[in-house]
């Protein structure tokens, strides 16, 4: 059913796969259907893979704003599991801290099993400067998205192929981009601490 939607997308052009980007990113449960369906474009109409990248990064970018919007709007109700009364102050600093490497690793790599939509919400919930988080999609998206227009172009139907049998290797860097990330920040806080001193 899925290859008969992307079938039909594909159709569109551009136009179905930013609409399948923005409803992807605004909450409608659509795993590996986005990535799927680029690697199709590109493969298909190699010419039109990087604006189908292009759109498929605006839509992302539009649905990822709607609900990070809509839940800076509604406070905690948008959050299952949002920190116990008696530690909210710890959550957020460590999200202030963190919380962004938490969004931009699952929007950046397709295969990681990180619940983006729960970190996106957690970030509007917790007032994340508007600017810093669309910077973050802005630039996880644009990596992934003409990455695997890329991909598509230069490996055709063997694309998906790549991608199933490298998910070891692609998930052993999102791990050690994460933790750079991570030793980035504390690195940075630590000079900051030191300077202020």
């Amino acid at each position: 059913m899925l290859h008969k939607i992307a079938e039909a997308l594909v159709a569109y052009g551009p136009p179905g796969v930013f609409l399948l980007a923005l409803l992807d990113s605004v909450g409608v449960p659509l795993p590996s259907a986005m990535d799927l369906l680029l690697l199709l474009v590109a493969w298909k109409t190699p010419d039109r893979a990087y604006f189908t990248a292009a759109m498929a990064t605006a839509g992302s970018l539009i649905g990822n704003i709607a609900l990070f919007s809509a839940a800076r709007g509604g406070g905690r109700r948008w959050v299952r599991g949002v920190p116990e009364p008696d530690r909210p102050q710890r959550f957020r600093e460590w999200f202030n801290r963190y919380g962004l490497i938490t969004v931009f690793i699952p929007a950046m790599f397709p295969i990681i099993p990180l619940p983006l939509k729960v970190f996106v919400i957690s970030a509007g919930v917790l007032h994340t400067p508007f600017r810093n988080f669309t910077g973050v999609i802005f630039v996880a998206r644009v990596i992934r998205y003409f990455g695997i227009a890329y991909l598509g172009i230069q490996l055709g139907e063997n694309a998906q192929h790549f991608l199933e049998h490298n998910a070891f290797n692609i998930v052993g860097v999102a791990i050690a981009v994460a933790f750079a990330l991570v030793l980035a920040v504390r690195l940075s806080a630590r000079r900051r601490d030191a300077t202020i001193l």
